[in-house]
């Protein structure tokens, strides 16, 4: 398995899942450890059942919830994403719409 540098500004690609690196504003603080970064991992179908694809793709908060324990390393709860600044929640929605918009949408988009 290969594995790209994984830097803010790249994401990490392996051949079973993308990451991207989220910095938090407000770090998640646990017992013995504070959180600063987690890294989202391109969901796949079964990190979204249940969930409305539209609600996800609109960074429905609700939907971004419910989804975020499924795909961060480290893994968050729900109370902690139920903690989370706003604005870090806002980071986290947005990468995870880009991972749903198809490629050549993405490369269709001015830059």
């Amino acid at each position: 398995m290969t594995t790209e540098q994984n830097t803010p500004d790249t994401p990490a690609t392996t051949t079973a899942r993308t990451t991207v690196p989220v910095p938090l504003q407000t770090p998640i603080k646990r017992k013995g450890e504070t959180i600063k970064t987690i890294h989202l991992m391109k969901p796949r179908t079964g990190d979204l059942r249940g969930l409305l694809l539209s609600d996800v793709v609109q960074m429905r908060a609700d939907a971004v919830a419910t989804l975020l324990p499924r795909i961060s390393t480290p893994t968050i709860l729900k109370h902690e994403v139920d903690e989370l600044d706003p604005a870090d929640l806002v980071m986290c929605a947005m990468e995870v719409a880009n991972f749903l918009v198809p490629k050549d949408v993405m490369d269709s988009l001015p830059a």
